[in-house]
């Protein structure tokens, strides 16, 4: 017992300190009073087990004090109420809380009600000095179980912890705001009670998905924004579902009241050829003044009923003004996600924009994410919801502060956005606030809740809303007067009933379009225009100098000789052989805008090198490492930047990023790759929402490229088809373009129109696999220099006058038709190639059929079944391919047979059948 002597006559403040910072971070001791704190830890649990409470029985207990062991076991409780206080708050308005053990009881620390007027050193890690146990019971108490609850010890940064516990630890976690401010926020929240209540008024049982019972939302995000430009914000870009959507885009936003009343009279749209989309999908930018005069640049995203899709769009457009405006800091764009409690909890999206938090391609320097927590998802109640304890538990997975908050409370509401802000700007890291309130009404206002909640609707129509809570306690400090809030209510009332009036001598509604600053000079335009020829020519001097930088290595650094030997080959097929594959394509593309001013990012897996290994974009130094990016290498020929990212294994959320980006950044190029086409059916609902949709809905524009690995050459069901089928079915009018390309050049001209046109479009590219070696598929250096992207291919080689047969075929079908017309010295068939599916080249199509005057045999060929591919697209969009003879595998469920023997008999019996009709094509 004598080497533990010493324990007695130290300062037990300093133990106290030190077990602190072992509780929160164990390695961070100095292993002897590590091994010393373990020891005590064992001591302590194996007597609670025993039902010994905390009496000693290992050495390291049993030499202590009783004054020190009380020590420690009072910052165990400490410990226990950061750890566990969020569990034992007042932070539900209108249901009791679920009981959870065990509590934050004193007997369950080895203490009890004869230690609460001893004085305890452990006090100064609260910052209160040495204390009683009565007052650091009260300290905690009011820190961690009132109207907050914060969930953070989980952290592995001790930097973060103490400075978590340093903010919360002023006023015990409580605001302490002026009169001025308190009359502020009652302001706000009254405009907030004010406008659903007005709304509900004037449209009786319409579809509004109001904020009553978290209307403490609107303050709080108002506090956010001023506090924010305070610390130096530029932007704020922010998506939320339909749950007080329209009461933020009034009170936060600007948006005049008098054009969503417009919206709700269901009036038609000023344009002719504009959808429109229900009032609570809308987007919205505006410019805002703040309180203390900054100018900032608002943004809303417009969001499908596809609750939590938002949320990585707006990542992306958050990223994208990020790299355009703020590369050096990122904290001047704001991200904020607010999120449903159900669609948190439930949409496996949330969890694939989380996991971006941290990426170099993805991270956007912290999101604050609010939870409009109504305790119910449409009719379904929170323990049908999850198996989580918390909506918000997907926090956890990067480590993020979450705070629990009661929505009836405003002023601890505002406090805890505060506290977000300030994390998110200290660390530049995510954020969760919980807000936990309720739903006045059924999921729409014309639902009958009590059908499926009768108790909890039975509590909620008694219950007061948070203006009038708060008012009631103003009233009672004396900061407000009886007639204060009538005055409120009856003067923001009066401007509405002016609004509304207004509105209604308007005779259609006019939406205006999202983010309309970013996308100056670019006009929308009809299919018609789309198939207008755009000069993508680009001087073959320019294209020497690009071509001499990306096909050199750097002389000083080692790197593989399978990478020396490729790039050299690039330099041989520009410089000697003139025949340029794919990947020289690309990289041609991308460096030839880069020179003319634009950025160009490409993400997706393994992007970098490419999925078949041909785009090695990143080369990488054998000994460190090191990644060397030849296109950011251009000298004084660099004029834009070459971003491209390996992405996590996510195809819906990255999709949605990259989307995102594009969306706010018109003069990117900006790429998603799947690692095969079909894969980007994860993504399913970014396509049908946004990427085929989206211009119809909310006049937007977006020149988002998706590179789809497609074609048929035996690897099996997954790894075949791009699905092409499934775009062009969504294919109408002008909404997007779809190709499938065979040339590098053409290739090349298809990229660089993207960005060479005065508009944009999605833009969907079947691109091959085999193909990216083909000694066929090459391109002349003047093909790219002097060409242009071609919609159709004739057959060169085909004499007219001899021609018989006419196939029209698209895609890597076409070089496999091509080896057999070769083998049979076929004169007698025209390949004909279809380079764009959408909008299709009907026009040339009809003229190549007038020049095969003599054919009398027009074939529609492709490996696809015939229930998938671009035949159904012809027949829909080109009367004349009814009378087509249909080449093609027989319908089937799976895109291609596993075996790769089934695989090609199907692929060689439908080769057959194109070049002679007697044979069977119906296996």
């Amino acid at each position: 017992m004598d080497k533990y002597s010493f324990l007695n006559a130290a300062h037990t403040a300093y133990f106290a300190e030190l077990y602190d910072q072992y509780l929160v971070n164990p390695d961070a001791v100095e292993p002897s009073w590590r091994a010393f704190f373990q020891g005590f830890d064992f001591g302590s649990e194996t007597a609670s087990e025993n039902g010994l409470a905390f009496s000693s029985n290992s050495e390291e207990t049993g030499v202590l004090s009783e004054s020190v062991r009380k020590e420690f076991q009072v910052v165990q409780l400490i410990d226990g109420y950061r750890s566990r206080g969020h569990l034992f708050t007042k932070t539900n308005p209108v249901r009791e809380r679920r009981k959870y053990e065990p509590t934050l009881e004193l007997s369950n620390f080895g203490l009890s009600d004869a230690d609460l007027d001893k004085a305890f050193s452990a006090g100064e890690i609260l910052g209160i000095g040495k204390s009683t146990l009565r007052e650091i019971v009260k300290h905690l108490e009011d820190i961690y179980c009132d109207a907050i609850g914060v969930e953070y010890m989980y952290i592995r940064k001790p930097e973060r912890v103490k400075w978590i516990q340093d903010w919360l630890n002023v006023n015990d976690n409580h605001p302490k705001f002026s009169a001025d401010q308190k009359k502020h926020i009652l302001k706000k929240l009254n405009e907030a009670v004010s406008f659903e209540s007005f709304l509900h008024t004037k449209y009786v049982g319409q579809k509004r998905f109001s904020l009553e019972g978290n209307e403490s939302l609107i303050p709080a995000l108002d506090a956010v924004v001023e506090r924010a430009a305070d610390l130096g914000v530029k932007e704020f870009v922010m998506g939320m579902a339909h749950r007080g959507r329209l009461n933020t885009l009034t009170n936060i936003f600007g948006k005049s009241p008098k054009n969503i009343f417009s919206e709700f009279d269901g009036k038609d749209y000023e344009e002719a050829i504009f959808d429109g989309d229900v009032k609570y999908h809308l987007g919205w930018t505006s410019k805002r003044e703040t309180d203390s005069g900054k100018q900032i640049n608002m943004n809303i995203a417009p969001n499908p009923s596809h609750l939590e899709t938002v949320g990585a769009v707006v990542q992306g457009i958050t990223r994208a003004k990020q790299d355009k405006y703020y590369q050096d800091d990122f904290s001047k764009v704001l991200p904020i996600v607010v999120h449903g409690d159900a669609a948190i909890a439930g949409q496996g999206l949330v969890y694939e924009v989380v996991q971006m938090a941290q990426l170099d391609g993805y991270k956007t320097g912290g999101t604050i994410h609010i939870v409009v927590n109504n305790q119910i998802g449409f009719t379904t109640n929170y323990l049908d919801a999850r198996s989580s304890t918390y909506c918000t538990d997907a926090a956890k997975v990067t480590l993020s502060p979450v705070l629990h908050v009661n929505a009836d409370d405003v002023e601890a509401v505002v406090h805890a956005s505060l506290f977000a802000l300030d994390y998110r700007m200290t660390f530049g890291r995510d954020v969760f606030i919980d807000l936990l309130g309720y739903r006045k009404y059924g999921h729409n206002e014309g639902d009958e809740p009590r059908f499926t909640q009768p108790k909890l609707y039975k509590a909620i129509a008694k219950h007061s809303n948070p203006r009038d809570i708060y008012a009631d306690k103003l009233k009672v400090a004396g900061i407000v007067e009886d007639g204060h809030v009538k005055q409120l209510e009856k003067d923001y009332k009066a401007s509405l009933e002016e609004d509304l009036e207004d509105s209604r001598k308007i005779e259609k509604t006019v939406i205006t379009p999202f983010m309309q600053d970013e996308w100056e000079g670019f006009t929308r335009v009809d299919e018609k225009v789309m198939h207008d020829v755009v000069d993508t020519s680009y001087p073959k001097d320019k294209l020497t100098q690009i071509a001499k930088v990306v096909t050199k290595l750097p002389e000083d650094k080692k790197f593989l000789r399978k990478i020396e030997r490729l790039i050299g080959a690039r330099q041989k097929m520009f410089f000697e052989s003139d025949a340029l594959d794919w990947a020289m394509a690309e990289t041609l593309a991308y460096g030839s805008l880069i020179e003319e001013g634009f950025d160009v990012r490409m993400s997706g897996q393994d992007v970098e090198r490419g999925t078949f290994s041909h785009r090695h974009a990143v080369v990488k130094v054998e000994d460190s490492e090191e990644e060397v990016l030849l296109l950011n290498k251009l000298g004084e020929h660099q004029n834009g930047n070459f971003y491209i990212y390996n992405s996590l294994l996510s195809e819906y959320g990255v999709v949605g990023f990259d989307y995102g980006y594009a969306m706010a950044s018109p003069k990117s190029l900006t790429i998603w790759e799947a690692q095969f086409g079909d894969f980007s059916n994860g993504a399913q609902i970014m396509i049908d929402q946004y990427i085929s949709s989206a211009e119809d809905k909310w006049k937007l524009q977006n020149g988002l490229v998706m590179l789809l690995p497609h074609g048929y050459e035996g690897q099996g069901a997954e790894h075949s088809s791009g699905r092409m089928e499934r775009y062009l079915q969504m294919c109408a009018k002008d909404n997007m373009f779809i190709a499938d390309c065979t040339t590098p050049a053409n290739m090349f001209h298809l990229l660089r129109r993207q960005m060479k046109a005065h508009y944009r479009k999605p833009l969907i590219v079947f691109t091959p696999k085999s193909l990216l070696r083909h000694p066929k598929v090459v391109s002349s250096v003047d093909e790219f220099a002097n060409g242009r992207f071609h919609e159709l291919i004739d057959d060169e080689t085909a004499d007219a006058k001899k021609v018989k047969t006419v196939v029209f075929v698209t895609g890597k079908f076409y070089y496999d038709l091509l080896q057999r017309k070769e083998e049979e010295k076929r004169n007698d068939v025209a390949l004909v190639r279809i380079e764009q599916l959408f909008p299709l080249p009907a026009d040339e199509m009809r003229k190549t059929i007038k020049k095969y005057s003599k054919a009398d045999d027009i074939v529609w060929a492709q490996e696809e079944p015939r229930n998938m591919g671009a035949y159904s697209h012809m027949l829909m969009h080109f009367d004349e391919a009814k009378q087509f003879r249909f080449a093609s595998r027989r319908a089937y469920g799976a895109p291609a047979a596993g075996s790769a023997t089934r695989s090609a008999r199907r692929h060689k019996e439908v080769i057959d059948y194109v070049f002679d009709k007697t044979k069977n094509n119906q296996r």
